[in-house]
C-alpha cells in the first residue's frame, strides 16, 4: 500500500471514530433525558406501566423465600404494613419492606423532601426534592416491585382525629393491619398512634430518637418500661399513661410492659450534638412564630444519616422476620453476670437430682448403671418421665434467659426483681434448651404443686399460657449437648 492510501485510509478511520463517538454520545444523552423527564414527570409512575413477569418476581424474592421459606413468603406477600412517617427512619423500614415483598404498603406523611433531607432519606435525590415524601417512595418502589407490591400513599398528618384522618387507619378489605410502624417525630402524636393500636389490639413497633447520636453499638429493641433510658421513650411512656387513664376502650396499659405488643427501637446513647440554636430573626420576632405545623419542633435537630437509615433497617428487619414466621427475640435487658447463672444452673442440678431421686424410688435400678466421665448417671425413662444428667451450661443458661424468656417469669412476666428459677417444663423430654422456662418464685411453687398432685406441674398454669409457653419452646434453638 503506497503512502497516498495509508493516508486515506488513516483520515477514514478517524473520521469515522470521530462520527461514532458523537452518536455514541447524542445517544446517551437522549436516552439519559429520556429517564430524567420520567423521573421527573409526577404522572411518570402511572404513564408507563411496569409489569414484571411471575417468573422473575420470583427470581426477585429467592433470597427472601429461602430464608423465610415458601409459607413465611407467602404470608409476607399477603401482609398489610402501615408506615406513618416517611423521614430517615421511616424511608428506611418501608424500603426494605417494599423491596422484601409485602403486598400492600400504606405510607404517611405531611411532609415533602427538602434538600437537608437528602443526607438521611432511603431513596430521595435533588429531582424529588420539593414533592410529597409518599410520592417520592412510591415512585421509588414502583420500579422495584411493580404492579406487586400495592402502595396507598395518604400525603397528610396523622392526628389520631378520626374525623380529620378519615379512613387512614383503616386496613383495606376489612382486614387487620398486621403491623402498624411508628415514625412519627413528635410525641403527643406518637402516643396517640400507639393508643389507637392498643385500643384495636394491632402490633406497632416504634421509634425513639435517633438524631444527636452515632454509635449503632448501643441500639436496643425492649418494652417502654425497658427504654427509660431514653428521654423520648420516657416522654412518650409519661403521655401514653396519661390517655389511657381516660380512656375506657383501652382495658389496661399492660402493653407499654409487653414487646410482643409494643416493641420499642432506641438508643442507650448520650446525646453528642445539640439542637441548632435559634437565630436572632427567631429570637427578634418570637420563635413560636416559626413552628410550620403544630408540635413540630422549631430549632433544626443534627442528624448523622447512618443512624436513622440503621433504626429503620432494623424495624423492617423486626417486622419481616415476625410475618414471616422467623424467630426474632432481641436481647432487651441487660446481660446477667457469670455468677448469677452459674447459680441458677446449679439450682436446677440439685432439682434435676431430687426428682430423679423421687422417681428411682420406687423403680427397678439399672443394671451394670455406669457413670459417665463426669460423673454422673446416664439418662433413663421412669414411668414416662425423663431423668438423666442435665443438658446445658452457663452459656445456654444465657441464652435462655435473655433471648428466649427476656429475663422475665414466663407466666406472670416479672423480671429480674423477683427470684427466677430455670425449670424442665415437660418431664416426659430432657432438660434441653427447647424444654426449659423460667419461673418466678410464686410460679414455681404453682408448678411443684400441680407436679405433687397430677405428675405434671404444667397442669397448674391456664391452658392459653401453657399454648404461649410451648409455641415460644418451639422457636429455640437446641443447643449443642442435647
Amino acid at each position: 500500500m503506497n503512502s497516498n492510501n495509508k493516508h486515506n485510509a488513516t483520515t477514514v478511520a478517524a473520521v469515522s471514530f470521530i462520527v461514532g463517538t458523537a452518536f455514541a454520545s447524542l445517544a446517551s444523552y437522549l436516552i439519559s433525558s429520556k429517564r430524567k423527564n420520567q423521573i421527573i414527570s409526577p404522572s411518570s409512575t402511572s404513564s408507563k406501566t411496569i409489569s414484571i413477569p411471575p417468573e422473575m418476581r420470583s427470581e426477585q424474592l429467592s433470597r427472601n423465600e429461602l430464608f423465610f421459606g415458601s409459607d413465611g413468603m407467602k404470608a409476607i406477600q399477603n401482609a398489610s404494613v402501615l408506615v406513618v412517617g416517611l423521614g430517615g427512619v421511616g424511608s428506611h423500614t418501608a424500603h426494605m419492606l417494599g423491596r422484601a415483598g409485602v403486598g400492600y404498603l400504606r405510607l404517611v406523611d405531611f411532609d415533602q423532601v427538602t434538600l437537608s433531607s437528602l443526607n438521611r432519606h432511603a431513596c430521595a435525590t435533588l429531582e424529588d426534592v420539593g414533592i410529597p415524601k409518599v410520592e417520592c417512595m412510591k415512585r421509588f418502589l414502583y420500579r422495584i416491585c411493580g404492579e406487586h407490591c400495592v402502595i396507598d400513599t395518604r400525603s397528610q398528618m396523622y392526628t389520631g382525629d378520626a374525623a380529620k384522618d378519615g379512613d387512614m387507619m383503616t386496613c383495606p378489605n376489612g382486614q387487620k393491619w398486621d403491623i402498624v410502624i411508628d415514625a412519627i417525630d413528635d410525641v403527643p402524636t406518637k402516643a396517640k398512634l400507639v393508643a389507637h393500636c392498643a385500643r384495636n389490639n394491632i402490633r406497632v413497633l416504634c421509634c425513639m430518637g435517633a438524631g444527636g447520636k452515632s454509635d449503632m453499638t448501643r441500639l436496643h429493641i425492649s418494652d417502654l418500661r425497658t427504654a427509660s433510658r431514653d428521654p423520648l421513650a420516657s416522654k412518650l411512656r409519661m403521655t401514653l399513661r396519661g390517655l389511657m387513664k381516660h380512656d375506657n376502650s383501652i382495658a389496661d396499659s399492660s402493653c407499654l410492659e409487653d414487646v410482643d405488643k409494643v416493641a420499642v427501637m432506641w438508643s442507650s446513647e448520650k446525646v453528642v450534638a445539640k439542637l441548632a440554636d435559634f437565630t436572632e430573626e427567631q429570637k427578634e420576632q418570637g420563635v413560636h412564630k416559626f413552628g410550620a405545623v403544630d408540635n413540630m419542633r422549631i430549632r433544626v435537630l443534627p442528624v448523622l444519616g447512618t443512624m436513622p437509615a440503621i433504626m429503620g433497617q432494623g424495624l423492617a428487619a423486626m417486622a419481616l422476620c415476625e410475618m414471616g414466621g422467623k424467630p426474632f427475640t432481641p436481647t432487651c435487658g441487660e446481660r446477667v453476670g457469670r455468677n448469677v447463672r452459674h447459680k441458677l444452673l446449679q439450682r436446677m442440678k440439685q432439682r434435676e437430682n431430687d426428682l430423679r431421686t423421687k422417681f428411682e424410688k420406687d423403680a427397678d435400678p439399672l443394671e451394670n448403671e455406669e457413670l459417665d466421665e463426669d460423673g454422673a448417671r446416664p439418662p433413663r425413662v421412669i414411668d414416662g418421665k425423663w431423668v438423666g444428667p442435665i443438658q446445658i451450661d452457663t452459656d445456654d443458661v444465657e441464652y435462655i434467659l435473655q433471648e428466649v424468656w427476656r429475663n422475665r417469669c414466663c407466666i406472670s412476666g416479672a423480671s429480674l426483681g423477683t427470684v427466677l428459677h430455670i425449670v424442665r417444663w415437660d418431664l416426659s423430654k430432657p432438660s434441653n434448651c427447647q424444654n426449659i422456662v423460667v419461673l418466678g418464685a410464686k410460679a414455681l411453687v404453682v408448678y411443684e404443686k400441680a407436679l405433687d398432685e397430677t405428675g405434671d406441674g404444667r397442669s397448674g398454669f391456664p391452658l392459653d399460657a401453657r399454648s404461649r409457653i410451648e409455641s415460644r419452646l418451639s422457636t429455640c434453638m437446641v443447643d449443642s449437648r442435647a
